[in-house]
């Protein structure tokens, strides 16, 4: 959480209206596993990123995913990404942000990992991604893997 949070206020503070940036919006969907278990997943998010020069970006992301299995609820999440920028239309990134309580007995985490968004002209844009979530309170670990389609504004 804190991890989280510190990122997203170093985002807040570096940027500026001088700052060139683009707002995005997109759906999203893919594979939750631990141990010998997985289920699909399926969600949205929306974020910002901001310009740090030709080369690089930081941004922030709201999100809500569901594990499509019953006694499941939305998961909300804050967090952010930085990263480079590879030629005109990809971006590397890491990603790190804090999720609610997927279910009623679960516990909230905190999520590590990195992906690929490429711009398909205009405004659509896809992704792949993949990340790691640090449960705790001797609960397992999980992982996620998802793409996504969203339009970038």
């Amino acid at each position: 959480m804190r991890l989280v949070l510190t990122a997203l206020a170093a985002a807040a503070a570096i940027a500026s209206p001088a700052l060139a940036g683009e707002g995005r919006f997109e759906g999203r969907g893919g594979i939750v596993w631990s141990g010998g278990n997985s289920e699909a997943i399926a969600g949205v998010a929306a974020g910002y990123d901001w310009d740090m020069g030709d080369a690089a970006f930081v941004g922030v992301e709201l999100s809500g995913d569901k594990v499509l299995e019953d006694n499941t609820r939305v998961s909300l999440g804050v967090g952010a990404r930085a990263g480079a920028k590879l030629g005109e239309a990809g971006k590397l990134y890491v990603a790190s942000s804090y999720q609610t309580k997927p279910c009623k007995l679960c516990e909230d985490s905190v999520s590590l990992g990195a992906g690929y968004q490429h711009s398909f002209g205009g405004n659509l844009y896809g992704k792949v991604e993949y990340r790691r979530f640090f449960v705790g309170n001797g609960v397992k670990d999980f992982n996620a893997a998802t793409a996504g389609l969203g339009v970038k504004f």
